[in-house]
């Protein structure tokens, strides 16, 4: 399972279904584990009711069915899928409406899914996510690339209220793949994943909401300026290395 594990940190993220698919044959005993800890490419579903789409996870799962945010109704149909309770099903209605404005405001398109659920060893559990597809044929915007798609989930475990305090602990994995293709140069391709952890505790008198939106938001800056730097940054200076520029261009390597 150790190795397992270790394969599935250095496989590219678009190759981690066909790679977990292998692992799941070779280790078939080890399925629940894999399932649980390995993080897929996020997928999306057209919920027929409310006409909006919904992302598929492992955290709105029910054998082989997914329940939607916005109706809480399992596609397909399942008639005794677990459900969140009503007063925790209101703070997810909120949560969704408020993620998809984040969303639009530093995405600027594709879609985005809260799901809560009662845990037994915590108060709950929320998990976010979102998908931004920026390939030319994505229907978010600015699509330049051939092929392109950022995923992220954020997974917050809320624990009880003791004297006004609540501790949060975020786990985050942004996944990153992007492909560019231009007749003189060739094929690009770069893709990976990164995962960090975050854990805080916070007055609740603002809300689970507030606190939960203000460790994400620092969160995904902090990935954001990681991945410019370990994937971005290093490629630069790879590339600046074996290929110098042409005389009089002048590329500035980034700072080690």
């Amino acid at each position: 399972m150790e190795a397992a594990m270790d394969l599935m940190r250095r496989i590219s993220p678009n190759q981690s279904e066909t790679a977990l698919s292998a692992l799941l044959s070779l280790l078939p005993h080890h399925s629940a584990d894999l399932l649980s800890q390995v993080d897929q490419p996020l997928q999306v579903c057209m919920d027929t009711e409310s006409m909006k789409e919904f992302i598929l996870c492992e955290y709105n799962r029910d054998a082989d069915s997914y329940r939607s945010p916005w109706s809480n109704k399992y596609h397909p149909p399942l008639e005794d899928g677990s459900l969140p309770s009503d007063e925790l099903r209101k703070l997810e209605i909120e949560a969704n409406e408020i993620f998809a404005v984040y969303r639009e405001q530093y995405y600027e398109g594709g879609v985005s899914s809260v799901y809560m659920w009662e845990d037994d060893n915590q108060e709950f559990v929320a998990c976010f996510l979102i998908k931004k597809d920026g390939s030319k044929t994505g229907h978010g915007r600015r699509g330049h690339l051939q092929e392109g798609s950022w995923d992220a989930i954020h997974v917050i475990e809320v624990g009880p209220v003791e004297e006004g305090n609540v501790h949060y602990c975020l786990t985050s994995t942004v996944m990153l793949s992007l492909t560019t293709e231009h007749k003189p140069l060739g094929t690009f391709n770069l893709s990976g994943s990164i995962r960090r952890q975050m854990s805080l505790d916070l007055s609740v008198e603002e809300g689970h909401l507030c606190n939960m939106g203000r460790m994400i938001e620092e969160m995904e800056g902090k990935l954001r300026n990681s991945l410019d730097q370990v994937y971005f940054g290093k490629t630069r200076e790879m590339v600046c290395t074996l290929r110098p520029p042409p005389e009089g261009i002048q590329l500035r390597l980034p700072e080690s």
